[in-house]
Parts: structure tokens; C-alpha cells; sequence
């Protein structure tokens, strides 16, 4: 037999039902045996329009800055080239995990 710490006070208020409809969702006050506490607020998460251009934008000019001195433009190669291409193809891999 099990018993129970009789101590312990409930965290949703009397006569609530999890899911029920007179569960609070928008954020209002609600006054507990701990004191107030505040329910989370529904928020929308949706990335603006500019995450996922400048994303393919960064990714796009890496590769272009990396190409240029194989493409026998006048351009001198060097290691230079290489390391901003790569730092730009970085920066938008960081972009598309801040993507949602």
C-alpha cells in the first residue's frame, strides 16, 4: 500500500480538468497555493519572409566566391577566397536553424 504525501498541494485549482475548456490558455493570473503564477501564452512562431532568402542568398554567394578563381576570370586564388565562401555558407546554415 501506497500512501500519499498529504502535504503536497495541487497545481491545477479545484474542479479542472487537464484539456478541459476551463483550463486557462490565454495567459491570465492565476492565483495558487504558492502564489501567482502566469500560464503560458500562445504565440505565433512562424519566421519572417527575409530567414529563408537570405539563407539560399548567403549559401548562393559561398559557392559563387568559392568558384571564382577556378573560373579563369583574372582572379588570383588563394586560400582567401576559400575561407569567406566557407564563412558565408556558414552563416546561412546559422540562418536556417533559426528557420521555422
Amino acid at each position: 500500500m501506497v500512501r500519499q504525501d498529504k502535504s503536497k498541494s495541487r497545481v491545477t485549482p479545484k474542479g479542472t480538468k487537464p484539456g478541459s475548456s476551463g483550463s486557462s490558455t490565454s495567459g491570465e493570473i492565476i492565483e495558487g497555493p504558492s502564489g501567482v503564477s502566469r500560464t503560458p501564452v500562445k504565440v505565433n512562431t512562424s519566421s519572417p519572409k527575409w530567414v529563408p532568402i537570405l539563407m539560399f542568398a548567403l549559401f548562393a554567394v559561398g559557392i559563387v566566391i568559392i568558384m571564382l578563381p577556378y573560373l579563369n576570370n583574372g582572379i588570383a586564388g588563394g586560400n582567401w577566397y576559400i575561407l569567406g565562401g566557407l564563412a558565408m555558407i556558414l552563416g546561412g546554415i546559422i540562418t536556417a536553424t533559426q528557420y521555422r
